[in-house]
């Protein structure tokens, strides 16, 4: 069976600027990673080089056997990598369920599964994306992703800015479809304590370079080396 997702000596950045540095790991279908590191060091560019919105300069990146390095940013959700960026990046003009199915993919994710997931959503279905709240907003661009329904879910902070009942509830939602399976999923988030119990990997960047790769329950288990590279023990 081909790895999901291979990267091989990996350099991106954006212009001229390099990033990125000699990125190398691998996933299984359905695994999870938790993508950790502090501000600046490089994990929103990772998933941005995943997508193709940032340029990949050096080595080899491959989805599901396939070498991405020419394919558009768009022919990569085609694919299958479904991407939540911080931005969120819905639609504003459109209503809830309107930018649920303007994306729709066929598969196990449709309009029942997300509203069953998002019940709050269901209940906001006619509502416009800017008449939402910061957490209901958060919850439509994962719906979005979800119905793409990706081989691989890219999560860029997605607790990030909201109230601690809304990330909760999102954060068992991550950790139902992580333990599922049926998808892989990429999680980078700054609080370390937050996504290590429902990942299985880890991988820590530091100044655009890996410093940390493996276990998720032996990093959790480890505060020295998430003090020396997060700056944070593990509560």
């Amino acid at each position: 069976m081909a790895k999901l997702l291979e990267l091989d000596g990996v350099w991106a950045g954006y212009g001229e600027a390099t990033v990125l540095e000699d990125i190398s790991f691998t996933l299984e279908p359905g695994a999870s990673l938790a993508l950790l590191g502090r501000n600046g060091m490089g994990k929103t560019t990772l998933l941005a080089t995943l997508m193709g919105a940032a340029r990949q300069t050096k080595g080899s990146l491959r989805f599901d056997g396939h070498d991405l390095k020419a394919v558009a940013s768009h022919r990569r959700a085609h694919a299958g990598l479904g991407w939540v960026p911080q931005e969120r990046d819905i639609f504003a003009s459109l209503s809830v369920e309107e930018n649920l199915t303007v994306v729709a993919r066929p598969g196990p994710w449709d309009l029942k599964k997300v509203y069953a997931t998002f019940p709050r959503l269901q209940e906001r279905r006619a509502n416009m994306g800017n008449q939402l709240s910061g957490g209901e907003q958060q919850m439509l661009a994962m719906g979005r992703a979800l119905m793409l329904n990706p081989r691989l879910l890219l999560l860029d902070e997605p607790l990030e800015g909201l109230a601690p009942l809304i990330a909760q509830e999102l954060l068992g939602v991550i950790a139902q479809m992580v333990a599922e399976g049926s998808m892989g999923v990429i999680l980078v988030e700054q609080h370390a304590h937050q996504i290590l119990p429902i990942t299985r990997q880890a991988l820590i960047l530091e100044r655009g370079r890996i410093v940390h790769q493996g276990d998720s329950e032996a990093l959790a288990a480890d505060p020295a080396m998430l003090d020396r590279w997060l700056g944070v023990a593990a509560h």
